[in-house]
This record gives C-alpha cells, structure tokens and sequence, in this order.
C-alpha cells in the first residue's frame, strides 16, 4: 500500500511556490521538500492542519491511497 502526497499538484493549482507555502506553514523548506516528493514516514496533524489552511483545501486533496497489492500478502499472512 503506498500514500501518495499530491501538495505538488495542489500547489500548481493555486500558482503558490514551494518555499512560500513552507514559510506560511512554519516548517524548513527541507521538510517541506521530504513531504512533498514522498520521502516523509509521517505528517503531524497540526502540519497538515497549517498545509491544509494555506492551501484552502481538504486532506484527501493532499493525500491519497493506492494499494499496490502488497498489503493483501501481509494481511493473509496476519490473518493465518
């Protein structure tokens, strides 16, 4: 299963660049790079919050869900 963060594609859509919308979230432009290109493990809620509200958009248009198949060979394999 893979998250796939599309800040990039919101970003895009309100025409806003990248070290903007960090500066305006209150995080490095580094962190905001790792969120951005998919490398971050996790997102605090607070963040997401602040991205969210500078981008005048929902979670679910940040974040999506896309199950590449392997998390259904890990749950058969937590269900024996």
């Amino acid at each position: 299963m893979s998250i796939i963060i599309n800040i990039d594609v919101m970003l895009a859509r309100r025409k806003i660049p990248v070290g903007k919308l960090a500066e305006t979230v209150g995080i490095s432009a580094a962190n905001m790079s790792v969120l951005k290109n998919g490398k971050a493990k996790g997102i605090r809620f607070s963040t997401l919050e602040a991205i969210c509200k500078a981008l005048d958009c929902q979670p679910g248009d940040i974040l999506e869900f896309r199950d590449d198949g392997a998390g259904a060979a890990a749950e058969e394999e937590y269900q024996e």
